[in-house]
């Protein structure tokens, strides 16, 4: 986005977990195209799902301006860690990673959920102006996935009340899943409101699909602009979701 001043910028990025079996999509052929994104589209803070250790190590090799929270478990080689990356010109005064489930400081799992899912959160500080950032991966199912947001709002409480989130995350869901209206009843909106679209196209470059990945925002914030990134190499992509990214202002 350029001609208007905005005083920080969300990004959200299924990586796609580089261990997986994608032929001509595997990590290889492909982590150039993630670096390109963040050159191109530089946001203050990233928040990242499904990121095998190696490519957390990519990251913070080619993230030079940046510092990281959320990663876990080193000794498990097929762990998919969240991450929040920040701009180093942000201090990192309070955050917690943890598991959407009712036993958040051990590797945990809601009833019903396929796999362990991960709520990281920070409390972030330049010039004097706050802000929390968040970031998750829910599970498949619908009443999993309203649990997750009822969790990662109680999470939320651990930070101060008066201070503005920022929220992302794949939910899984489409806008409107019982996730998405109990965080709008909890007081969140929506970065791509009324402009909804494809992020999650497998690959293809899909135009028509789920809009599964969200930034979502709380608090005396506003919202400039928001945009679906696009971004490819004759047809080869980044990831199999679309990154999404917001500018904000106090």
């Amino acid at each position: 986005m350029t001609g208007v001043t905005t005083d920080f910028s969300v990004m959200s990025f299924n990586l796609r977990f580089g261990l997986a079996g994608d032929g001509d999509n595997a990590w290889n052929n492909r982590s150039r195209l993630v670096t390109d994104v963040f050159d191109c589209h530089p946001p203050t803070f990233i928040g990242v799902q499904e990121s095998n250790h190696f490519q957390t190590r990519f990251l913070i090799d080619h993230l030079k301006g940046y510092k990281y929270i959320g990663w876990h478990n080193p000794e498990n080689k097929r762990w998919q860690s969240n991450l929040i990356f920040y701009d180093a010109a942000w201090k990192c005064i309070q955050h917690r990673h943890c598991f959407l489930s009712e036993t958040p400081d051990v590797e945990s799992k809601i009833e019903g959920s396929k796999w362990p899912r991960q709520f990281v959160a920070g409390l972030f500080e330049k010039d004097g102006q706050r802000i929390i950032a968040a970031n998750m991966h829910f599970d498949f199912d619908a009443k999993v996935q309203e649990k997750s947001a009822r969790l990662a709002c109680r999470f939320l409480a651990d930070f101060p009340d008066e201070c503005p989130v920022a929220l992302t995350g794949d939910f899984n869901s489409n806008p409107g899943s019982p996730a998405w209206e109990f965080f709008r009843e909890s007081g969140f909106k929506d970065a791509f409101e009324g402009k909804h679209a494809t992020t999650f196209h497998g690959f293809e470059g899909k135009k028509t699909g789920r809009h599964i990945d969200w930034i979502l925002y709380r608090g005396l914030l506003k919202n400039a602009d928001a945009k679906i990134i696009t971004d490819n190499d004759g047809g080869c992509y980044p990831s199999d979701h679309y990154p999404v990214m917001a500018w904000f202002s106090f």
